[in-house]
């Protein structure tokens, strides 16, 4: 079958969906240095900054309950066009906010557009790449995620001396990236296989030309009309054989990456600094640092997703992370909390989680699911992950000051052990696999009643 890959458009595509991660980012992070003078502003204790924090995160969970079937009825960039607005409008009612109460309700509905777009950006780069650039393209939408907490640092910091409304300007800012998203979902299409879903396979098939040429197109347009042949969409149906495995991979993943503490590094980063002896400009300036980091270790999975897969990735990350936080945990035990030593391992961890976690979990949730299921069944892992998320969030302030730090960093490392095990004993290899391949190695799983090769490499034949 010949190829000819239309590497310009593919980009233009994968890029355009891939910034609604940008906004993930920037909501998610913006918070960080906000957090130091909301506590003031609101003079909170520690659940309530903990709820500051996660108000957000449980609109998530509401967003990503909604988005997965609506993105089954109304299509894929619909749905982007719609959160990207909801984004500009939360952006300015929650640095506009008069009371506590005002700014999280904003911040929860604000949640409702991250959510979404956390199902529905990373679905439309897998449904337009080819299979021998899903990774890369993949990896574009975390990403987008870590530059959108690197501007939302750089916003804070700069941000950080301008007075006592300093904090309702930082929210503020997220307007303008909002408004750019909304304008560049204009000039992109609709996804082919939302396309053949809906019944328009003229359009989908001119699409798919336009990606690899009329070959390659016909070729995929006969998969993904034989993947679709049996449109049922139902919650059931995410329990029949060959589709219930597919699943518990996406929620067993979606528990761990959050578990593991990615989130309590990335959004009370100034807090830890400061437990360890900073001062808060130097804090707030560290938090540069750490997205500087997570930034340039996410380029390195550009080159490492499609060069050694997704599951050795995610091995190797979780246990570069374990390391990390069991050094942060008998720092404390030693009594050597402080200063340098906290900032290297935070830096550790973040390189490992940005160079192999983040950008293959959100890379092979969206290619593990079957077509006529993608959006149903997408649900499952973002909406977990978005739970998970927020419980971490909400309770860390409470467990790092009343638990203790060691007992905090000891039960984030377990985690982050156990996702290790957890990859190495489950998650299917999918790289270079066509999605229908990938379906279809979820059925010879559901037949044999085991988990085909997961323990040795798990690669899909």
């Amino acid at each position: 079958m010949k190829t000819n890959i239309n590497l310009r458009y593919v980009i233009v595509l994968a890029v355009t969906a891939a910034l609604g991660g940008l906004l993930f980012g920037f909501d998610v992070a913006i918070i960080t240095g906000a957090g130091p003078f909301l506590l003031e502003h609101f003079k909170l204790n520690d659940l309530s900054l903990g709820w500051a924090f996660s108000s957000l995160l449980f609109g998530c969970v509401l967003g990503s309950m909604a988005a997965g079937r609506l993105t089954d009825f109304y299509g894929r960039k619909k749905l982007l066009l719609t959160v990207a607005a909801l984004f500009a409008v939360t952006s300015l009612g929650t640095g506009a906010a008069p009371t506590f109460a005002a700014f999280v309700a904003a911040r929860f509905i604000g949640g409702l557009a991250v959510g979404g777009v956390s199902i529905v950006s990373p679905m439309y780069v897998a449904e337009v790449s080819p299979p021998s650039l899903r990774g890369r393209l993949g990896a574009l939408y975390q990403m987008s995620i870590v530059t959108g907490i690197l501007v939302s640092y750089a916003i804070n910091y700069s941000l950080r001396a301008a007075g006592p409304a300093n904090w309702r300007w930082m929210f503020i800012t997220g307007v303008i990236p909002a408004v750019f998203f909304f304008a560049m979902l204009l000039s992109v299409p609709e996804t082919p296989r939302y396309l053949f879903m809906a019944g328009q396979e003229q359009q989908a098939r001119a699409i798919l030309e336009r990606i690899a040429g009329r070959e390659s197109a016909e070729f995929e347009a006969s998969e993904i009309r034989a993947s679709l042949s049996t449109k049922r969409r139902a919650w059931r149906d995410l329990l029949r054989p060959g589709i219930r495995q597919a699943v518990w991979v996406g929620f067993g993943l979606a528990i761990l990456v959050h578990v593991s503490g990615i989130n309590t590094i990335i959004d009370y980063a100034p807090a830890v600094l400061k437990s360890a002896g900073w001062k808060i400009d130097a804090a707030l300036f560290s938090t540069l640092i750490i997205g500087f980091t997570n930034f340039a270790f996410t380029l390195v999975s550009f080159w490492a997703i499609d060069r050694y897969g997704r599951k050795p990735l995610y091995i190797v990350g979780s246990l570069g992370m374990t390391a990390a936080l069991f050094v942060l945990m008998s720092a404390v035990l030693m009594s050597r909390f402080q200063g340098a030593t906290v900032l290297v391992c935070i830096l550790a961890y973040l390189a490992f989680f940005a160079a192999c976690i983040g950008p293959v979990f959100w890379t092979l949730v969206p290619e593990i699911f079957p077509n006529d299921l993608r959006g149903t069944a997408m649900t499952v892992p973002v909406l977990t992950q978005w739970v998970a998320n927020a419980a971490v969030v909400l309770f860390f302030p409470l467990a790092f000051n009343q638990l203790g730090k060691a007992i905090t960093f000891g039960f984030l490392a377990m985690m982050a052990l156990a996702q290790a095990i957890f990859a190495w004993m489950f998650v299917p290899e999918t790289k270079n696999k066509p999605l229908e391949e990938v379906e279809e190695y979820w059925k010879r799983v559901a037949v044999s009643g085991l988990w085909t090769g997961t323990r040795k490499g798990a690669s899909i034949p």
